[in-house]
């Protein structure tokens, strides 16, 4: 009989194969898709990616008692994916779905160091994800349940997002508190056409936590202004324009839509965190915290801590899992944001999505042994710094 667990982690799952580049200087790659060139690079690592490994298996790292809810083909990238998952503990992927008609999605990841990364993706049994293929007898012994990417699982945008919805419903009628997270839109995409307004409208009342990139609920909720922001940055800079105003205006108009904790990624400019009233907090389920006075109404921003950067693979995801893994430990909002940017800059440090991750306790340590951050100054009305971790907040 399985170990008793505290989350599940659904969603899209695939393997990474990751060359690397860190021997090419930069103007060595600028020949990697030019035709007739050969590139030499060094060795490839395989790995899991995607949220159920990059979340799943870094709150697993994290200490936190996980199981993994994905869905593989059986040819040998699934194969693959079944053997890592197992490398990492025996009843961690208790919830896996085999589908023998169906391919294993894979990506190939071409990350230069300090140079972010370019992907090319298979979506193979992704695409064919259900709300079915969740097994919500497992979700319902878990106080969290965590779900990600369904903009790259045609399954949970088509048809006005009815099986994202679903998947969300039936999951939070077991009484457990849930979490979602979304990946980039392909402007050019049948995703890309997609009425995400609908689609969130339709899931977000069942959804506690929701922790997208400001880049991708932008292009869901604010096309134009995402566009605006494009036109004018040039490509550089985007993440700068970034104004309070325009996070705390997100951040209500999520809660709005029914989400009770929001999570807004800010890449390097760090972490943003818009918390619903006291009666939605308390309304989460089996992970929400107990001091529900601290964590509700109210907005917070914590800015980065400083490393080298080698990848960027999965650096979002960990983000998330140093996030739930505090809030699992009935952490102060603070607390848990200060993990949740700690656990991001450990990720990064690496070339792959979990190499980076250290221990809770490590990761920790880190922290308090005074780790350098980047500076984050936010000048609008309302806000002060909390010196004692430090992060800007501003309470309503």
């Amino acid at each position: 009989m399985s170990e008793t667990f505290d989350a599940a982690v659904a969603g899209h799952l695939c393997l990474d194969i990751i060359p690397d580049l860190s021997s090419n200087p930069p103007s060595r790659l600028e020949a990697l898709f030019q035709p007739g060139h050969l590139v030499e690079v060094g060795p490839a690592t395989f790995s899991t990616g995607g949220p159920v490994s990059n979340t799943g298996l870094a709150l697993h790292k994290l200490g936190i008692r996980t199981r993994l809810m994905g869905k593989v083909g059986n040819d040998l990238f699934g194969q693959a994916i079944r053997q890592i998952v197992a490398s990492y503990g025996p009843h961690l992927a208790d919830g896996m779905v085999v589908d023998e008609q169906a391919n294993t999605s894979y990506t190939v990841i071409i990350s230069p160091p300090g140079v972010d990364r370019i992907l090319m993706h298979c979506p193979g049994a992704n695409d064919t994800f259900s709300a079915d293929d969740v097994r919500y007898d497992l979700v319902a012994q878990a106080r969290l349940f965590h779900f990600g990417y369904p903009p790259i699982m045609r399954r949970m945008y088509t048809e006005g997002g009815a099986q994202l919805a679903e998947l969300y419903r039936r999951a939070k009628e077991t009484g457990v508190t849930t979490s979602l997270d979304m990946a980039f839109v392909d402007p050019a995409s049948e995703a890309g056409g997609a009425d995400w307004v609908s689609i969130l409208r339709a899931t977000l009342p069942h959804v506690d936590i929701f922790m997208p990139s400001i880049e991708e609920i932008l292009f869901m909720l604010r096309r134009e202004t995402y566009e605006q922001l494009c036109q004018a940055s040039g490509g550089v800079g985007f993440l700068s324009r970034i104004t309070p105003q325009l996070l705390s205006d997100l951040g209500q108009q999520l809660v709005d839509m029914g989400v009770k904790v929001v999570g807004l990624k800010l890449g390097e400019r760090g972490l943003y965190l818009r918390t619903a009233s006291h009666s939605a907090i308390e309304a989460m389920g089996r992970a929400r915290p107990r001091d529900v006075s601290a964590w509700a109404n109210g907005e917070m921003w914590a800015p980065c801590f400083q490393v080298e950067v080698v990848g960027t693979t999965g650096s979002g995801d960990a983000t998330i899992a140093g996030f739930l893994s505090a809030l699992l430990r009935d952490m102060s909002p603070q607390a848990a944001l200060t993990a949740a940017v700690a656990v991001g800059a450990c990720n990064v440090e690496a070339a792959d999505a979990l190499s980076g991750i250290r221990t809770w306790e490590e990761t920790l340590q880190r922290v308090k042994s005074g780790w350098a951050r980047h500076r984050l100054t936010v000048e609008a009305p309302g806000w002060r710094l909390d010196e004692g971790y430090p992060l800007w907040l501003r309470p309503h």
